[in-house]
């Protein structure tokens, strides 16, 4: 049942741009500044590795295409139309298919936004961050409040009712009360999505070291929380239904690529440092995958040349494995994981077997945090606010059922 679920859904299909225009004091995802103007060697490298990762995995329909980075919207356009045009030669996207670009909302990104909806976009993800010139000089953003909202507008009048902002929170110096306040100002001017995002300091990153040296001070744990709930408060008396952790829509303006991942479908990932899930079909696989490509952008163009793909690192997910990302992935949604979703990747050992038993987990329900039932597991209103501390436990239990369960099926050998 496994093998099918895994060949007859339909595909994501994720694209990352590495390059940026500079690099934010906060950010440490694989980006670069680009040396020279290779725009021509990387669409052919996205084409062909493309090309190669859909015919490896023989899926038959991509759901929807997602262009993250890096800053995708410093790619050419006629690049993302020529992505496209591979993707429909080797699989099926349909007219009606979810295309999102990321945008940094700058003014060489504005104007293009345009001909990004020529080449094939019909949603955009804005980076606006914050609407706090200072808070956009700390995390160092090459914008300012005026730009995030011109991009905004200019999205909205392209594509009405499928335009995503994403905000950060728990930022240097900011207050519950400053948050709020920006959380208002920002309501009238977005569109139907919003993605909220705490800010999280890496070691590495040019802001950790003034925030760990006390230059720079972020709110404790205890003000982040008040500012999340605040958010979720401010979003739900605008109109906003929070769909995901991170994620609020009205209209029922979803990010279907999104809960594609919460849900555990397969997905390819192509471009440097992408990642990817899928059965390699085409060379006998039986067991998903997950895949990791090369990361630095030249070695990525040349194992591509010389393979077809700079795929770098492969792990093949056993049951357990799968089973863990369900779990993972389905609790960020707000409905969590119905009983039917479950029993596509395991027929054989429910929810409740699984985890009812479970003191921990009975505690978890007793503190108003966590439902399971006849539908499924899900978080609360409470509970998602402390996802974080909740998986490691819901993890631990899923791990020692397979340890017993193993133990069981050697006894009985």
């Amino acid at each position: 049942m496994l093998n099918v679920l895994c060949f007859t859904c339909p595909c994501l299909f994720f694209l990352q741009w590495p390059y940026c225009l500079k690099r934010c004091s906060y950010c440490n995802f694989n980006k670069y500044i680009p040396r020279n103007d290779n725009h021509a060697v990387m669409t052919a490298c996205l084409q062909k590795e493309t090309q190669t990762l859909l015919q490896l995995s023989q899926v038959s329909r991509i759901s929807s295409v997602f262009f993250g980075g890096g800053t995708p919207s410093l790619a050419q356009p006629s690049t993302i139309a020529a992505v496209l045009e591979t993707v429909s030669e080797h699989a099926c996207l349909s007219d009606e298919a979810e295309v999102t670009l990321e945008v940094n909302p700058t003014p060489a990104g504005k104007a293009s936004l345009k001909d990004f909806t020529l080449a094939g976009v019909n949603r955009f993800s804005v980076g606006i961050q914050s609407l706090n010139d200072d808070h956009l000089r700390t995390l160092g953003r090459d914008h300012d409040s005026q730009h995030a909202l011109w991009t905004v507008s200019e999205a909205r009048t392209l594509c009405p009712g499928r335009v995503s902002v994403d905000v950060m929170f728990a930022l240097p110096g900011q207050s519950v009360k400053s948050w709020e306040s920006e959380l208002e100002k920002l309501m009238p001017v977005c569109d139907d999505h919003v993605s909220l995002y705490q800010l999280t300091l890496e070691r590495g990153t040019q802001l950790f070291k003034p925030v760990d040296s006390g230059e720079l001070s972020v709110p404790g744990d205890d003000v982040t929380a008040v500012m999340y709930n605040t958010a979720r408060r401010v979003l739900e008396k605008a109109g906003f239904r929070q769909y995901e952790v991170s994620n609020f829509a009205k209209n029922n303006a979803v990010s279907e690529h999104n809960i594609g991942y919460w849900k555990g479908r397969q997905y390819i990932g192509v471009g440097p440092g992408a990642h990817g899930r899928f059965v390699a079909r085409a060379v006998g696989g039986v067991q998903r995958e997950a895949r990791t490509q090369t990361l630095e952008p030249d070695v990525w163009i040349r194992e591509v040349q010389r393979h077809g793909h700079g795929t770098r690192r492969r792990i093949q997910l056993d049951h357990r494995g799968l089973l863990e990302e369900v779990l993972v992935m389905g609790l960020r949604m707000n409905e969590g994981i119905t009983q039917q979703h479950w029993e596509l990747f395991s027929p054989e050992d429910d929810l409740q077997q699984i985890f009812g038993m479970s003191e921990k987990v009975q505690e978890f329900q007793a503190g108003g945090l966590l439902i399971l039932n006849e539908r499924g597991l899900r978080c609360s209103w409470e509970g998602l606010a402390l996802l974080d501390s909740i998986l490691p436990t819901m993890l631990l239990e899923l791990e020692m059922f397979f340890k017993k369960l193993y133990t069981s099926r050697k006894t009985e050998r």
